[in-house]
């Protein structure tokens, strides 16, 4: 590992600059890697809405069924969610994370083997104990990286991968549901198998490319390295002195029921779009679905991501997450409320609205959080978020369904979601206005931290 000062540091260049350059490379080269990571797990959680009607035609799932199926995978998600974090802090990031994908993986793959209601909501409820820990344990990850300053630019780009894998993944599940009949093989299969393949062969590739630490990588020099860590110490001391150190202080801190609260409903809004938006746009166009609509289910989300390369680094920079965060939020519920009442191309804008809520939303809210909690306490808070947090991808697509069949409307369930959206933002009223900093205090620079 090379230790030597490096350039910067010999020709006296500024510490907040040289700071800026250790997060430069770090965003090279760890963000395409994390980024492809998050795109396979949300591919494998989500691809259900390409399959939903193949499933109800093969295997045979009712409405009621697949909605069940398509939420009980969060419950398995919050069962391990917690312990795999602590394991994670403990035995690092590399071993871990590879581990998750790995299992994941195969698991996805099995899906290709349902033949009813039991072995669909068994293997989705595998499925989220597999991939318990991954989300909550890269945010963590994150955490050793990159100080509050820069963290809502990489949250928002580890963020690409969720309407990547919906702008990307969705069309490339589409095209694999065409492979039905080679070999035997339903489309659908083929869809889970390959996907499923995919996940653990980039697992098995992370326990060689990805480091735990910045102190075990060669790419960053002495002096990088020596800024980093110095506000990486300042960051957990004031988060200790503020009592967020350890686990159980994080349980006891009403912070971490309130994060607890507005992602929970922010999550039931979230996953109120992702799990039907195929399906309502089928509804919208007319067609069953396929390539052609997976192709204009993608457009929501590549507009979710050309808006998240803007917003939550904006957010960061003027240092006001609050509001960015709840304006993302009312773009979540005014979309989806617009979307159900809509003309087909005025509903596909406002689901563009609403895709682009989503994702920014929550780039933009892990920072609070992050800002709140060091060691252990951000571990296990991480985890605790999101394990509860995520339970709102089990009401979700359960609240929606029911309430579309209690008033016999194809719509109704949308209005429920958008309220939850609502509820999440009213609560998000409570979040601090502006976020931690710290770069400027110990290595100098701006009045507001040095993010370029």
């Amino acid at each position: 590992m090379d230790d030597t000062p490096g350039p910067a540091a010999s020709r006296g260049v500024p510490k907040d600059a040289v700071l800026h350059q250790a997060m430069r490379k770090a965003r090279a080269r760890l963000m395409p890697f994390l980024i492809l990571m998050y795109l396979l797990a949300f591919l494998d959680r989500t691809n259900l809405g390409v399959a939903k009607q193949a499933l109800q035609a093969g295997p045979g799932l009712s409405e009621a069924m697949f909605a069940f199926g398509a939420g009980i995978f969060f419950v398995g998600y919050a069962i391990f969610e917690v312990p795999s974090n602590l394991i994670l802090h403990r035995v690092g990031a590399r071993v871990w994370l590879g581990r998750i994908m790995i299992s994941w993986g195969i698991v996805a793959a099995c899906t290709m083997f349902v033949v009813g209601d039991k072995s669909f909501v068994a293997l989705r409820l595998l499925l989220g104990l597999a991939e318990a820990g991954f989300f909550p344990g890269v945010i963590l990850y994150l955490t050793y990286w990159f100080p509050p300053e820069y963290r809502a630019r990489v949250l928002g780009l580890f963020y690409f991968g969720y309407p990547l894998a919906l702008t990307i993944g969705t069309p490339f599940s589409g095209l694999l549901l065409g492979l039905d009949g080679v070999a035997g093989l339903a489309g659908w299969q083929w869809m889970f198998l390959i996907e499923g393949l995919l996940a653990s062969a980039v697992g098995v590739l992370t326990l060689f490319v990805l480091p735990d630490r910045p102190a075990d990588v060669a790419w960053l020099d002495a002096s990088e390295k020596a800024a980093l860590a110095a506000v990486m110490v300042a960051e957990s001391d004031s988060k200790h002195a503020e009592g967020g150190g350890t686990f159980l202080q994080a349980l006891r801190d009403v912070r971490l029921l309130r994060f607890v609260a507005i992602y929970f409903l922010m999550q039931i809004g979230s996953y109120g779009v992702v799990f039907y938006l195929p399906d309502q746009v089928s509804r919208l166009l007319g067609m069953k679905i396929g390539l052609e609509v997976s192709l204009v289910s993608a457009i929501p989300w590549l507009c979710a991501i050309l808006f998240t390369a803007i917003w939550p680094p904006l957010a960061s920079r003027l240092n006001r997450p609050r509001a960015f965060f709840l304006t993302c939020v009312l773009m979540l519920a005014g979309g989806m409320l617009v979307s159900a009442h809509a003309s087909p191309l005025l509903a596909i804008v406002a689901l563009c609205v609403a895709a682009s809520g989503i994702i920014a939303s929550q780039a933009i809210f892990w920072t609070f959080p992050t800002d709140s909690f060091a060691g252990t306490a951000a571990a296990g808070g991480l985890a605790v978020i999101n394990s509860i947090g995520n339970l709102g991808g089990f009401v979700a697509p359960n609240l929606r369904s029911w309430i579309d069949r209690l008033l016999h409307s194809h719509t109704a369930g949308l209005h429920a979601i958008a309220v939850s959206a609502l509820l999440s933002a009213l609560v998000g009223l409570t979040l601090p206005a502006r976020g931690r900093r710290v770069v400027a205090t110990v290595l100098g620079g701006n009045k507001e931290g040095t993010v370029r």
